[in-house]
């Protein structure tokens, strides 16, 4: 069977180096440029498919420049998406003969759109995975073909899940492919009542409200820690970033929101329900180091506001 492979990031590049395991014939692979401005924390794709001599590209646009000519003429039986981060136009989609699929980080139908990794932790879910589906004009929207379920710990971050996710993701693929090939897959319709979607984040979504509970505020600092951009609250007009925390305490109420509470080897802060603790704190361009040691360079004492 010959494909035509989009992808990017880790689960990209696990998702393509299963594929080739398999002895996938892969006519060209469709990947992006890194950007110079985002810190590149995973493997490329470009480099994966370099490696086995395949032709790469990073085209801005696929409706000009002659690409959907080129499309057509490899002929692909399946055009695969993994993680790519554009959505690909049903003229793009039609040039496969047996269907486009993508793998998506949750399982659709709930989590649809960008960023389901951060998402589901924000909402302090216990269970995610992927999905391979079918891809249709609405994203995330089509047929569902497998799926893996991961379960998500308490101690998670995005940067943990994200792992069990790229992991699962190759399992699938090695297990879903074969059937693919031979035409005996399953297909089943998304259940669309049941869907949510979630759209992308910016480096400001990562502000903490301290008047949210002490779980809402660690769901934040672990669903954007490293290699995220983080949760920040402030400390004398600076943007103040908490990469670590624990909850200390989830009910009850005290001192107004944002009240230091405590200052040991961490610095342990009032919520609007229950008590946080932050363990790792980093002020502007400042090394990120422990919070106590942090608070006492600072001056930070027992009974000041972070805001």
């Amino acid at each position: 069977m010959r494909t035509v492979v989009f992808a990017y990031q880790d689960v990209g590049y696990v998702c393509l180096d299963a594929l080739l395991g398999l002895g996938a014939e892969v006519a060209a692979v469709f990947t992006h440029d890194d950007d110079p401005a985002e810190r590149i924390w995973f493997r490329s794709v470009r480099r994966l498919a370099e490696q086995h001599g395949l032709p790469v590209y990073a085209p801005e646009r696929l409706d000009s420049g002659g690409w959907l000519e080129r499309l057509r003429g490899w002929d692909p039986d399946f055009i695969f998406s993994f993680y790519y981060r554009r959505l690909l136009s049903n003229a793009v989609l039609e040039t496969a003969r047996r269907g486009a699929l993508n793998l998506h980080g949750s399982l659709l139908p709930k989590y649809r759109g960008r960023c389901p990794v951060n998402w589901v932790l924000i909402h302090g879910e216990r269970e995610t995975g992927v999905t391979l589906h079918y891809m249709v004009a609405k994203a995330d929207a089509g047929d569902i073909v497998a799926q893996r379920r991961v379960p998500i710990a308490d101690a998670d971050t995005a940067h943990t899940l994200y792992g069990k996710l790229t992991s699962a993701a190759a399992e699938l693929m090695r297990e879903v492919y074969p059937q693919l090939v031979a035409g005996t897959a399953p297909r089943r319709p998304q259940d669309h009542s049941q869907a949510s979607t979630f759209g992308g984040r910016k480096p400001a979504d990562g502000v903490i409200d301290w008047r949210r509970s002490a779980r809402e505020i660690y769901n934040l600092v672990r669903a954007v820690a490293h290699p995220y951009p983080g949760a920040f609250a402030h400390w004398r007009g600076q943007p103040l970033w908490i990469w670590e925390a624990r909850v200390d305490g989830e009910a009850g109420t005290g001192p107004a929101p944002g009240t230091v509470l405590r200052i040991d080897e961490a610095v342990t802060v009032q919520t609007g329900a229950g008590r946080l603790r932050g363990l790792r704190l980093q002020l502007a361009d400042e090394q990120e180091s422990d919070a106590g040691d942090w608070a006492r360079r600072h001056g930070l004492a027992e009974g000041m506001q972070l805001t």
